[in-house]
């Protein structure tokens, strides 16, 4: 896994690679690799994981052919910036 450090910038270059990694799933394997897993456990652990899928899959499916309704879209929440610090909205005055 590769990640570029532009302008030795290496906060931003960190929460790049966090993010690559949970998208590949290492903090889930890392986190399953703990402590042991009976083969029992495993198997019901993957058949459930298996039937989420499947439900959501077909729930998704539904929602394309209009046999059900579309979820409602969460609503995006505005955190105010903090003292001093000007965002794409606002102008520091000088």
């Amino acid at each position: 896994m590769h990640v570029l450090v532009r302008d030795n910038n290496v906060d931003q270059a960190l929460r790049v690679l966090k993010k690559k990694m949970q998208r590949e799933g290492v903090f889930r394997e890392m986190k399953a690799r703990r402590s042991y897993e009976k083969p029992s456990e495993r198997r019901n652990r993957e058949a459930a994981e298996a039937v989420r899928r499947a439900r959501k899959a077909a729930r998704k499916q539904a929602v394309r052919e209009g046999l059900i309704a579309a979820p409602k879209k969460k609503e995006m929440v505005r955190r105010p910036s903090a003292p001093g610090m000007a965002g794409p909205s606002e102008s520091k005055a000088t």
